[in-house]
This record gives C-alpha cells, sequence and structure tokens, in this order.
C-alpha cells in the first residue's frame, strides 16, 4: 500500500504568522499549500464583511477542502493547511481528516504573545491595506476571545513554536 502524504496545519492567535509560516513550511517539504483566504476570496469575492460572513463562508468550503485534501494526501503528497486551528472542535476537523485515511499529522502551534500579533498585524495592514478592515486590535480581540491553545489530551502531533521575545 503506497504511503499517505502528511498534513500540516497551524494554530497560533491572529497575527501570529501562521500564513508566513504555511509558506514556509509547503517550500521546505515541497507539499501543497492551500490557503483559507485564497478560497474564500476566489468563491466569495466582496461577501465577508463580519466575523460571522468569515465563519459562515468558511463552514461552506470545509466539506470540498475536506475531500480534495484527502485526495491530494492519498497520492502520498504532502499538504500544509493554511487554516486556523485554534479551537479544540477546529482540531478536530484536521485530526477526523488524518483519521480518515490514516495519514501522519503536524500541527504547528505558533504561541505568540499578544503585544507581538498586534505589532504583526499593524504591519501586516501596512503592507496590505486592503486587510484594514480585519487587521486592527478590535478584531485581534474578538477573535482572541475563542482562541484556545492545544491540549496533550488532544493527542496531537504538535511543534511549538515559542514566542522568542
Amino acid at each position: 500500500m503506497k504511503k499517505t502524504g502528511t498534513l500540516t496545519f497551524f494554530c497560533g492567535k491572529m497575527g501570529a504568522g501562521k500564513s508566513t509560516e504555511s509558506k514556509a513550511i509547503s517550500i521546505e517539504k515541497n507539499a501543497v499549500l492551500i490557503s483559507e483566504d485564497s478560497w474564500l476570496s476566489v468563491h466569495y469575492p466582496d461577501q465577508i464583511k463580519t466575523f460571522d460572513d468569515y465563519l459562515k463562508f468558511s463552514s461552506m468550503i470545509k466539506p470540498f477542502i475536506k475531500s480534495h485534501v484527502k485526495n491530494i494526501l492519498k497520492t502520498g503528497t504532502d499538504v500544509v493547511l493554511d487554516f486556523p486551528a485554534n479551537t479544540v472542535n477546529q482540531r478536530r476537523w484536521f485530526k477526523q481528516l488524518c483519521v480518515d485515511i490514516e495519514c501522519e499529522h503536524e500541527l504547528v502551534f505558533i504561541d505568540l504573545s499578544n503585544d507581538k500579533c498586534l505589532l504583526q498585524i499593524a504591519k501586516r495592514r501596512l503592507e496590505q491595506p486592503e486587510r484594514a478592515q480585519f487587521d486592527n486590535e478590535a478584531m485581534f480581540n474578538h477573535v482572541t476571545k475563542f482562541f484556545e491553545a492545544p491540549l496533550d489530551s488532544e493527542e496531537l502531533n504538535i511543534v511549538h513554536v515559542l514566542d522568542d521575545v
């Protein structure tokens, strides 16, 4: 039986650098990179105006993404998913995907302080002004209320990246 690929996914507060790290890891592993932001902007252009809109449209693409990723992993190709795994329920979705096809996984937990995340959000807002509507302190504070750091009880293969400041 052919070996399945490995799924890499990310946990970290808004602004922690998950997208930046996902790009680097996909290059390092020669893996397929699938970005939630890219999929949402193509499938639902100009339709995501609020956090609730994001939740709605994100959940709508998940069944297709799950099927697509499983098919790629079954070929033996590694996949890097730039989708948030910031709650227990989100991580359960990723883990079930791996259980379904018996593939390995890696959760990269980027553990940065709120201050460092906010600094990175401010920098990103300057570099990508089109993101200013969502990349702000109020949205960070709202989204961070839902953040749950991964627990040992979740039985995930965690690569823990600590804040170096």
